[in-house]
């Protein structure tokens, strides 16, 4: 009897462990289908967020930063559960209006993206629109003799057609004799040796210039054969026929002396010479003041050669740089660099001593010269919104018509920086430079 309640109080003990046993295993395998359902969950969550956030970028019209990838990764998974829930958990409310959010910074920054990849990668339409361009891609140069010579600024031709002609880096002005002889010196100031004026590494012309001189305007009076030459420091100088050391002719205005002799032009007819001193603060090593600063201490002069006296015709001139004659001579058109303008100064008729706007620009003018057709050719240094990268072409050069509108456009890589072009026979356009190392001629197609 004994062993029989014996075995059913055994028998008992099993059940009760199994039991307990079971219900463990239910209560785990519980526990890990939650778990399950809540990867599951979270999974679906971040699908939604993902695909809402790339159909706000789709909407837009284009893929914003930083969705690349995650297209890609939920393009991979397939298309998410269409199945909604009625709750969700807090952490998943928490990242759809964090995904809300961003989709709208990114739709927001996609505008600026767009504007900023416009500017990088599209032309610059500054210009006129619909006006002829050409393309200096390629173009013939002519090279300056071996050694740190560079700066080719202007470019002028003789009476009888031989040239070009250029002041260069240490001083001198040069000639160019045809490829096989090259440059040959011209002309230099009293005040020029090669043994102090030759740049070196050690002592780059940015030294030297003071002393040695900067020729930056050239023009020929074309019947006397005289070539005047603004000079930087030196003032305006003029060399005889031929060539060989030049004479200096103005060092200073109605007592204010030249600190920055710029450009240069004659009256054919008079020989009467116009030239500007682009500022009484500044000389050219600290060209960049005279436009940070806005300085409007510059002045127009006029020389006459049968007086040898000059005189200041317009003060107080913003940063005034090349100039021109007009075709009928009764005229100026004067580039002010630091507000991309161009001026109009009248030395004859009604108008004459007054000054007036001729035109706004889209970059910073330098030269100006005669496009034998009335209008003028303007060099521009860059651009005013021009950026150092994106798409390797600005605008070199515009035409302006004698209306002071722009006709025609020159284009080229932005390590071109013009100061001068010259149009010639033969569709022929002669550029010069103020920092690279030879003169470029583009022919018009």
């Amino acid at each position: 009897m004994k062993d029989d309640k014996l075995c059913v109080r055994k028998f008992h003990q099993r059940e009760k462990r199994k039991k307990n046993t079971d219900k463990k295993q239910h209560r785990g395998s519980q526990i890990a289908g939650v778990r399950k359902d809540q990867v599951e969950n979270r999974n679906k969550s971040r699908t939604r967020i993902g695909t809402r956030t790339l159909a706000v970028a789709e909407e837009d019209g284009r893929l914003l930063p930083g969705l690349g990838p995650l297209q890609r990764l939920y393009k991979n998974r397939g298309t998410p559960s269409s199945q909604h829930h009625t709750t969700r958990p807090i952490k998943e409310t928490q990242a759809l209006e964090t995904a809300s959010e961003a989709s709208q910074q990114w739709r927001a920054a996609g505008g600026i993206s767009l504007a900023v990849l416009l500017l990088l990668f599209l032309p610059s339409t500054a210009a006129a629109a619909n006006v002829p361009s050409i393309d200096t891609t390629r173009t013939r140069h002519l090279p300056l003799p071996r050694g740190l010579l560079r700066g080719p600024e202007s470019v002028a031709f003789d009476a009888k057609g031989h040239g070009p002609y250029s002041g260069v880096s240490d001083g001198r002005v040069l000639k160019w004799n045809g490829h096989k002889l090259g440059w040959s010196t011209y002309t230099y100031n009293p005040d020029y040796s090669s043994e102090a004026c030759t740049a070196s590494r050690l002592r780059p012309e940015t030294v030297t210039e003071g002393h040695c001189g900067r020729p930056l305007g050239l023009r020929f009076h074309l019947k006397s054969g005289y070539l005047y030459i603004a000079d930087a420091y030196k003032g305006l100088m003029r060399v005889a026929p031929g060539g060989g050391e030049a004479t200096v002719l103005v060092t200073e205005v109605d007592g204010v002396p030249l600190r920055f002799t710029n450009g240069v032009d004659i009256d054919q007819v008079t020989g009467e010479v116009y030239f500007t001193d682009s500022s009484r603060n500044y000389n050219r090593s600290q060209h960049e003041m005279v436009t940070r600063t806005g300085d409007s201490t510059g002045r127009l002069l006029r020389y006459d050669p049968r007086t040898g006296k000059a005189g200041v015709l317009q003060p107080d001139i913003t940063y005034p740089n090349g100039l021109a004659i007009s075709a009928d001579r009764t005229h100026l058109i004067i580039s002010s660099t630091g507000p991309c303008k161009l001026l109009r100064y009248w030395i004859k008729g009604s108008k004459a001593g007054t000054m007036e706007l001729f035109a706004d620009l889209p970059g910073y003018p330098d030269n100006v010269r005669p496009d034998k057709k009335g209008g003028y050719w303007v060099a521009l240094h860059r651009e005013k919104a021009e950026l150092p990268f994106g798409i390797d072409s600005h605008l070199l050069a515009l035409r302006i018509d004698a209306d002071g509108k722009i006709i025609e456009e020159m284009r080229g890589p932005k390590g071109v920086r013009p100061t001068e072009v010259v149009e010639r026979k033969g569709g022929r356009l002669f550029m010069g430079s103020v920092e690279l190392h030879y003169v470029s001629v583009v022919t018009r197609k």
